[in-house]
């Protein structure tokens, strides 16, 4: 399943946190529109790197695929930002 949206939370000691929710889907349109320059672009530096493009091509899906779920956490200068993407 691609990633559809994703859930960013910033905390900082003098704000409310406020959830902004991110539409990733909305990033697929673009992505479409610009699949075959990407295609060939892979496509060229798999060849010049000697590696099989099929198999780059199945590690980038695998990778979009295993987006949702994931949680990243950052702190600094006590500054929370969080982000969870479905």
């Amino acid at each position: 399943m691609i990633p559809n949206l994703a859930i960013v939370h910033i905390e900082t000691p003098h704000f409310r946190p406020i959830p902004l929710w991110i539409p990733l889907f909305l990033l697929w349109i673009p992505a479409i529109l610009l699949s075959p320059l990407i295609f060939i672009v892979l496509f060229g530096l798999s060849i010049a790197g000697k590696i099989n493009p099929w198999r780059t091509f199945r590690v980038l899906w695998d990778l979009i695929c295993s987006l949702p779920g994931t949680h990243v956490r950052v702190t600094a200068d006590g500054t929370h930002v969080r982000v969870h993407i479905l």
